[in-house]
């Protein structure tokens, strides 16, 4: 009796086991022919844009499918066969004839008979536990139609049970969760975790990229064991991060429906796989599942110099201001992308003066070895007539979008090389920085090449004795912003004078507040209160914002509170306006400022009824669901009403990210004997000088000198005509993203936003000692043009969509100072122009024999200007200075 119940267990759990076996993926009956009808489309369009309006196309044809071969000893071990037939290509959407590409054409014509034939060759699968394990094609078989039967033969892998699994199929190695509810299969790919060889970059800041989510879904639905029909859909969503209104979507489908099953051929005999498929076919041979990375070439695309031609007489100096020009710069851009050293070589050899910078600018932008190669066989360091193209090439260098290891690389060879100009020579070790902190964000802090510089810079900075060579090094870190560099910062800030302490600083105020330590801010309060030794207003102020801008603990802000009044004069002011404008813009300490207050020691009248012109002031410029921007403006006077620094900022920010998008400081100092006025504490013995210095994209540019000394001072007063010194001109790439999308359909998509900036920054300081009054003017002029092309390209049809923004703009800000009293009378300005903005969407269907469908639509608008406000004392400064002007112009007479 005993043994007759183990022999009934070993019975039923055999069983068991078979049934599961049988279970595990789809199966085939012996002897049969499934035909089904199969279609793959594309669709692209905007991202809320109706399917039924899109671009795009459709693939239709028949599929049979046979059993060949069944392994003996394991029934979820199969060899199927699969065979397109009666391929049709259409348009996805219903259109008129004259707008269909494909009428009167056969699809023979369409996509040629060579790879129609290749479509129409059977593939052969074996299926193990319904997972693909072998894919069996014919060798040397066009990539195109090649992908498209892999897409067709990814749609046969499935398993019968829920659950996660990491699966091999065109899109790559990917994680593919399974739902099984009776007859219904739901397979959710997570397209972001495939593995699969692809080319592309994105930009270095978020908010000048494009955010990217993707979907894949496929329901299957059974009948008898085996398929009866797949509905396949994956989508892919593209959004420009600054106007998320502006992107593309590409939508894939994929359908498979069993129509009959009829009399078929019978099995192959055999025991291993690779006997029956030589019995079947010798040619077949095991082929990646994956999808092989192909693109059709460009057959009528002009060459480099036949559109270098085609849009040169956009890129003169003069037009850079027109978004034309941005247009022009991006098309170069991608046109270059594609071109040899030597093709570059000739354009750049053969181009006149005018024009050589704007080549420089979109040749160095490309950031191919190539184009790397060429600027740098064209450009000599140690010849210093071509001073302005090396300038060019460095700010280039300095905004790269996605730089490489070897730009840094080459730039510091020529660091230690010979060069000419001390000018460039500086510009050069302060685009370094820009580029290892740029490397660093992209996790390549441990390069070789970037381990290299950060030495250079350090160590040549501990040993710099010139009081140059330390302004240079320090630059650079200001781009950096290297954590290690953050101990010698502080000791320049603390320990050295005038223009060094305060571009230590500066530097130090560059840092997100995560990297500013407790010995940070021990040297910040010692520097502000003058612990150990006086320091100028600009240092102190500097330190005071660093301490207020991260996190400040109670005891911090008090003591600032309770020096407002033992200050220099308008250092007072300037104080109390910075505290007003956390409060009034809300800023990260405001709540802790607002607790101090509670305390009438530190907030009562005799405190906070100081007089003086200096202020603070923030403000938006823009608030949007996707971005927003801010200004702020602050100006910072002596005792004797001569400027000491005005600071303009431009920030851009969204949810996750911020972008420093512009920043013109105007410093002057050592001009207190000019009008025989008293310097203030601590600036006794500074020397004369006034110049600008910039910050455009997160990125620190060069200084600009005015005037150094009292002998270059009053010869620029003497010879001065009130023109603005150029302080940027020039094209910078902002935007750069570019991706391949390998579709499970079979096609490849490719999705480009590029976008591009004309700009021409300059500024200039006015100083009458007649009608005792200064003038300070920034003016920013800025075309923008961005442009977005999402492709899909199938070889024998081209699908898209292009998108395109511009604007141009103009940003002035002025500040006006009469010091012929006191208080002086000082008024700020900030406008912006009117501005033209337009924007256009292009859709596009096209065969290689030049047949084009294309649907365009677009929005053109004037921007109002805009005069933004400023704090109420400000408005009531303006009215008195512009009413003095006013009343002294008639009394003349």
């Amino acid at each position: 009796m005993i043994l007759l119940t183990v022999l009934f267990l070993c019975i039923i759990s055999t069983y068991s086991a078979s049934v599961k076996g049988h279970t595990t993926g789809p199966s085939l009956n012996n002897d049969k022919l499934y035909k089904f009808a199969y279609s793959a489309e594309v669709y692209v369009d905007q991202v809320k844009a109706s399917l039924q309006k899109s671009a795009g196309y459709r693939i239709s044809s028949g599929v049979d499918v046979n059993l060949l071969w069944r392994n003996p000893d394991n029934d979820d071990d199969q060899l199927i066969k699969v065979t397109v037939r009666d391929v049709q290509v259409e348009n996805v959407n219903e259109r008129p004839a004259a707008k269909n590409i494909f009428k009167g054409k056969s699809t023979e014509k369409i996509i040629g008979k060579e790879y129609l034939e290749a479509l129409q060759r059977p593939i052969v699968l074996e299926l193990v536990r319904g997972k693909v394990k072998t894919f069996y094609s014919y060798q040397n078989e066009p990539g195109f139609t090649q992908n498209i039967k892999r897409g067709l033969a990814s749609l046969f892998q499935l398993q019968l049970h829920s659950g996660a699994a990491r699966e091999v199929d065109i899109s790559g190695k990917c994680n593919t969760t399974y739902h099984v509810r009776q007859d219904q299969v739901t397979k959710i790919k997570a397209l972001d975790s495939c593995e699969i060889e692809k080319e592309g970059f994105t930009s270095h800041n978020q908010i000048l990229d494009v955010s990217t989510k993707a979907t894949s879904a496929t329901i299957y639905v059974l009948e008898d064991s085996f398929i009866k029909s797949i509905k396949a859909e994956e989508n892919y969503v593209l959004l420009l991060n600054s106007r998320r209104k502006t992107g593309a979507k590409i939508v894939s489908k994929q359908r498979l429906e069993l129509k009959s099953v009829q009399a078929g051929p019978g099995l192959i005999a055999g025991k291993q796989v690779a006997s029956v498929i030589k019995t079947l076919d010798s040619s077949y041979v095991a082929v990646s599942l994956v999808a092989d990375p192909v693109k059709s070439e460009c057959k009528k695309c002009p060459s480099l110099s036949e559109h270098w031609q085609s849009i040169r007489e956009h890129m003169y100096p003069e037009k850079l201001s027109k978004a034309e020009a941005a247009r022009s710069f991006l098309s170069f851009i991608q046109n270059i992308r594609k071109a040899t050293k030597e093709e570059i070589l000739q354009i750049i050899r053969s181009e006149n003066k005018e024009l050589l910078p704007q080549v420089v600018d979109a040749v160095t932008s490309a950031q191919t070895s190539a184009s790397l190669e060429a600027i740098l066989e064209f450009l000599d360091f140690k010849d210093a007539s071509t001073s302005t193209l090396q300038e060019r090439f460095l700010y280039a260098c300095g905004f790269a979008s996605h730089p490489s290891e070897m730009f840094l690389k080459s730039l510091t060879a020529k660091f230690k090389g010979d060069i000419a100009n001390e000018e460039i020579r500086e510009t050069l070790v302060i685009v370094m920085g820009a580029l290892i902190r740029k490397l660093c964000e992209k996790e390549g802090c441990k390069l070789p090449a970037v381990v290299e510089a950060k030495r250079l810079i350090l160590s040549r900075l501990e040993k710099a004795k010139k009081d140059d060579n330390v302004r240079m090094y320090l630059l650079a870190l200001k781009n950096a912003l290297l954590p290690e560099a953050i101990p010698l910062l502080l000791k320049y800030a603390e320990s050295e004078e005038g223009p060094i302490s305060n571009l230590a600083a500066t530097a130090l105020q560059r840092y997100d507040p995560s990297f500013l330590t407790k010995e940070v801010k021990e040297t910040m309060n010692r520097i502000y209160h003058q612990n150990r030794k006086v320091h100028e207003k600009t240092v102190r102020t500097t330190a005071a914002a660093i301490i207020l801008n991260s996190n400040p603990s109670y005891m911090e802000v008090k003591n600032i509170l309770l020096s407002i009044g033992e200050l220099p004069l308008e250092m007072n002011k300037y104080m109390l306006s910075m505290i007003q404008d956390i409060l009034h813009f809300e800023m990260p300490s405001s709540k802790t400022v607002r607790q101090v207050l509670k305390d009438m020691r530190a907030h009562n009248y005799d405190r906070f009824s100081k007089m003086g012109s200096s202020s603070a002031y923030s403000g938006y410029i823009t608030r949007g669901p996707d971005v927003s921007s801010t200004y702020s403006l602050d100006i910072l006077y002596s005792g004797s009403g001569i400027l000491r620094r005005s600071n303009m900022n431009i920030h851009i920010f969204n949810r996750n990210a911020e972008l420093h998008a512009s920043q013109v400081v105007i410093e002057a100092q050592g001009l207190e004997s000019i009008i025989a006025a008293t310097p203030d504490e601590g600036e006794e013995n500074l020397d004369s000088f006034a110049g600008m210095s910039a910050i455009l994209f997160d990125v620190q540019l060069r200084p600009v000198t005015f005037f150094q000394g009292y002998g270059d001072l009053m010869s620029k007063m003497l010879s001065a005509t009130g023109d603005p010194i150029n302080v940027v001109k020039g094209l910078i790439l902002l935007t750069d993203y570019s991706q391949e999308i390998q579709l499970q359909s079979g096609p490849r998509a490719s999705a480009e936003f590029l976008g591009g900036l004309a700009i021409d920054i300059s500024g200039g300081m006015e100083f009458s000692l007649w009608y005792r009054e200064s003038k300070t003017n920034v003016k920013n002029r800025v075309a923008m043009f961005i442009a977005g092309n999402t492709e899909v390209d199938s070889f024998f049809v081209k699908t898209g969509m292009e998108t395109t923004l511009e604007a141009e703009t103009t940003l002035d800000f002025i500040s006006t100072v009469q010091f012929s009293q006191y208080p002086f009378l000082v008024c700020m300005q900030m406008d912006r122009v009117e501005s033209p903005f337009r924007r256009y969407v292009t859709k596009y269907e096209s065969l290689p024999c030049g047949r084009r469908y294309v649907a365009r639509r677009g929005k053109a608008e004037l921007l109002a200007g805009n005069e933004y406000p400023l704090h109420q004392e400000n408005s009531n400064m303006c009215r008195k200075v512009f009413g003095t002007v006013s009343d002294s112009s008639t009394s003349w007479f």
